[in-house]
C-alpha cells in the first residue's frame, strides 16, 4: 500500500510526469522527480494544501509542472516508468529530493533559497528544496 491514495491511472500520470520531467537524468533522476510528486500530495502545505492525489498534483495550476505546460507531458508511459512510480508511492525516498518539495534546472549554480525554501541538494542537472519541519510537518511523516 501506497503512503498516498492512488489508483493505475494516477501511477501512469506519475510515470509520465517523472519521463518527461527527468528522462534525461536516468533512473535515479525520475525517482527524486516521484519523490517531489509524492510530497506534494502528502505534505497538505504552502502551495499543495489543496492536493489530494496524483492527478490534482499532475495537473495543478498555477504551480504545476513545466512538462505539462509545454507538450513533453504528452508520452505513454513504459513499463519501467511505470514501476519506478509505484516505487515512490511505496515510500522509497532518493535524496537530495527526500523531502523536497520543489525542483528546477539552473543556468548555473543552485541559489541556497527557493521560494523561501532550503536547497537540499542537485542532482546531475536538477536542484532540489524542502521546506522547514515547522512549516510542512507532514512531509517528514514518511
Amino acid at each position: 500500500m501506497g503512503v498516498i491514495p492512488y489508483t493505475e491511472e494516477h501511477v501512469k500520470l506519475l510515470a509520465r510526469l517523472m519521463r518527461a520531467e527527468a528522462e534525461g537524468e536516468g533512473k535515479q533522476g525520475m525517482l527524486m522527480v516521484g519523490n517531489v510528486g509524492v510530497n506534494r500530495v502528502l505534505s497538505d502545505c504552502l502551495d499543495f494544501k489543496k492536493i489530494r492525489d496524483l492527478q490534482q498534483m499532475v495537473f495543478q495550476t498555477p504551480g504545476g509542472f513545466e512538462a505539462t505546460q509545454k507538450g513533453y507531458f504528452y508520452q505513454r508511459a513504459r513499463d519501467s516508468d511505470i514501476a519506478l512510480a509505484r516505487r515512490v508511492i511505496n515510500a522509497e525516498r532518493f535524496w537530495p529530493a527526500t523531502y523536497g518539495l520543489w525542483f528546477f534546472r539552473p543556468e548555473g549554480d543552485c541559489p541556497p533559497t527557493w521560494f523561501n525554501q532550503q536547497n537540499s541538494g542537485r542532482f546531475k542537472k536538477h536542484c532540489f528544496y524542502q521546506p522547514s519541519g515547522s512549516d510542512c510537518p507532514k512531509v517528514y511523516s514518511i
